[in-house]
């Protein structure tokens, strides 16, 4: 009979206990067999690790993002890189040997672009959506990914260099909560970087709500056929610029990114829209230094007009900062 191996020496899952935490009370985690990791606590907890993929917790609320990260293939290098890049202030070269949290990996395009620098990354979705990440960063023994919720994390306190989340937070029942439980998972000196929806103008935001209100609720096919539509509509010249202000839908080149990004925004439970005052005030209250607002990737004078008027829908509220030292002080 073959002998069960420990995952800890199974590449491409390396999977080292002290950056991680029982989520359920805190207590430092150990390997109980070679597929079940447990805590140290006085009531002890049990997870099981399948496919080496260690479950803290189940799909609960987020059941669509395991469907979308499965379903749609939508790793695109040269365009993960420029996305990453803006979205969390740093090249992926920058990462290397540091440990970096991303918090909602998805399918894990930004953990594949990171880890493939030599970051320790530690990639973090409580979807289904594990098992696509895992597929694209199976060569890589440096990406541990994990199935846990941003609500109960399965994480240390200060375990990471540099922790980002790109579009996950504001799919949370309590996007306040996540950020504070991704913030206590970041090192003195370390840094983080968020990008949440952006708060738009209160015409858009009741025509999104009551959209929303219907197809969050119809069967996967429905949203899908939905998420069809507007792929359609958002490859028509013209159109697509003034129509997408009234309703949202894609406008990528690519139709098979529309076609996911449609998807990605009409069927998850929740979604919570923010302004920048109000991410900026959620750092200080953790402990970081002054944010830095991270600036969109396209550019140009009528582009700026219109995003810093709040009126493109599905842009972003993006922020990066540095948590205070105790020497800073």
């Amino acid at each position: 009979m073959r002998r069960k191996t420990n995952p800890l020496d199974d590449p491409p899952e390396r999977f080292d206990t002290p950056r991680f935490r029982c989520p359920d009370c805190r207590s430092p985690l150990v390997w109980v067999s070679a597929d079940v990791l447990g805590c140290e606590g006085p009531q002890p907890h049990r997870f099981p690790v399948v496919r080496q993929i260690a479950r803290f917790a189940g799909e609960a609320y987020i059941e669509s993002f395991g469907i979308q990260w499965n379903r749609y293939d939508v790793v695109r290098p040269a365009m993960d890189e420029a996305t990453f890049t803006a979205k969390t202030g740093v090249s992926p070269a920058e990462l290397a040997a540091l440990d970096v949290l991303d918090a909602g990996v998805g399918g894990g395009r930004y953990a594949l672009l990171a880890g493939s620098t030599g970051a320790r990354i530690v990639g973090l979705d409580l979807s289904s959506a594990v098992e696509k990440a895992r597929e694209n960063c199976r060569h890589l023994p440096n990406v541990v990914i994990v199935q846990g919720d941003l609500l109960k994390p399965p994480l240390a306190d200060e375990a990471f260099d540099f922790a980002y989340s790109i579009g996950v937070m504001h799919h949370c029942p309590d996007p306040r909560k996540a950020f504070a439980n991704v913030a206590r998972a970041v090192k003195p000196g370390g840094r983080m970087a968020v990008w949440f929806y952006r708060r738009n103008t209160w015409p858009q935001e009741i025509v999104n709500s009551l959209l929303r209100s219907v197809t969050t609720r119809l069967p996967d096919a429905a949203i899908r056929g939905w998420a069809q539509l507007l792929t359609v509509f958002g490859g028509i010249p013209g159109f697509k610029q003034v129509g997408s202000k009234i309703v949202n839908f894609s406008t990528f080149d690519d139709p098979s990114l529309r076609l996911c990004d449609n998807y990605d925004w009409y069927a998850p439970t929740y979604q919570s829209h923010h302004t920048l005052q109000e991410l900026r005030n959620w750092f200080l209250e953790e402990g970081f230094e002054e944010p830095v607002e991270l600036r969109p990737e396209k550019s140009g004078r009528l582009y700026e007009w219109v995003y810093d008027r709040n009126l493109i829908i599905g842009s972003g509220v993006n922020m990066m900062a540095r948590k205070k030292h105790p020497s800073d002080s």
